[in-house]
């Protein structure tokens, strides 16, 4: 090949290159990430996804030196959030915050004969945060002393003691009424749009009891103003040592309240991998352990193949719990 033909055919590569018709060193892959990315969590602010989405979303901006902004996408009990998740392109830009609750709709859907909202498939696990059980919890001011007390009273007045939800099969009320079944009491349900409203009716009179995650309950148990009497896991709660397990008062139920990061299906394994690095290295953080210990929720990470193990199995355990429900007038 003369030297002329040389340059000629160098000009023509150089030429191919520039106008992106085969990949040069620089342009070859996109680094993941290169724009802002968006956090959804599927119910109002405040309430348990929230309170973990946004000091999860503060540490990883650092890590990952992209924008996090949190969009609070509620209705359906946290439905319509998930859906739109799920629907997301899996490009690693639309990431989720989710409840345990997201083991609830698929079952629910089935259970109606409708179609299904989502499936679980449609998401890919990143990391499991926190599990915490539930604590139900009672005025402090209101007659009732004991979970004993609660029970006792329903009994004599079914459907007269009420309590407040974040949505009809939401995560407060499916773990309510899997201990209104095991003590064979009926209590009347008023959902709202998410747990901060639940909470709200509860401090505001509206509802008697709440069964709620220690993250939202433990500043009103510390300010006087509601009593605590069960948690809802195995163990007692260390912050609250000495109010008995719904098991140690003869109650076969344990429920917890997990929150958890997800990317929608088909995320490339790449990006996958990228946010479970920057999600292990987030939840280590001194500002995410202060934020999480502040509000008395103890951190219980999984990454994304242990996660997976943990969800797929509560949600084989809660869809057999709904089923057992059955319809909710």
């Amino acid at each position: 090949m003369t030297k002329q033909r040389r340059i000629l055919l160098l000009c023509f590569v150089c030429l191919i290159g520039s106008i992106g018709l085969i990949p040069t060193h620089s342009g070859a892959a996109e680094v993941y990430p290169i724009r802002p990315i968006n956090l959804i969590v599927p119910f109002p602010p405040g309430g348990n996804a929230d309170l973990n989405a946004r000091p999860l979303a503060t540490a990883l901006e650092k890590i990952l030196k992209q924008p996090i902004s949190v969009i609070n996408k509620s209705g359906a009990g946290g439905a319509t959030g998930m859906q739109f998740a799920a629907r997301s392109k899996p490009d690693g830009y639309t990431l989720m915050v989710a409840l345990v609750s997201i083991c609830f709709m698929p079952e629910v859907d089935l259970l109606y004969n409708r179609p299904t909202t989502y499936k679980r498939e449609d998401f890919a696990p990143i990391a499991r945060l926190t599990a915490d059980p539930m604590v139900f919890v009672v005025k402090q001011d209101g007659p009732w002393k004991s979970l004993a007390d609660v029970v006792a009273d329903a009994k004599r007045r079914p459907n007269e003691i009420k309590y407040s939800s974040s949505g009809v099969y939401g995560v407060i009320h499916i773990g309510t009424e899997l201990f209104t079944h095991a003590a064979g009491i009926k209590l009347s349900h008023l959902p709202t749009a998410g747990g901060a409203p639940a909470m709200t009716a509860f401090l505001g009179g509206h509802v008697d009891t709440l069964a709620h995650s220690p993250i939202v309950v433990m500043p009103h148990i510390k300010s006087g103003v509601a009593r605590p009497l069960a948690s809802f896991g195995k163990n007692r709660l260390p912050v609250l040592p000495d109010i008995p397990t719904l098991k140690e008062l003869g109650y076969d139920v344990e429920f917890y309240s997990w929150a958890g990061l997800f990317a929608p299906k088909d995320t490339p394994p790449e990006v996958i991998k990228i946010l479970r690095k920057a999600t292990r290295q987030a939840v280590d953080t001194p500002e995410f352990k202060t934020a999480m210990n502040k509000m008395q929720a103890p951190i219980a990470y999984l990454d994304a193949d242990e996660f997976q193990k943990f969800w797929y199995a509560d949600y084989d355990r809660l869809a057999q719990a709904i089923r057992k429900i059955g319809k909710i007038d």
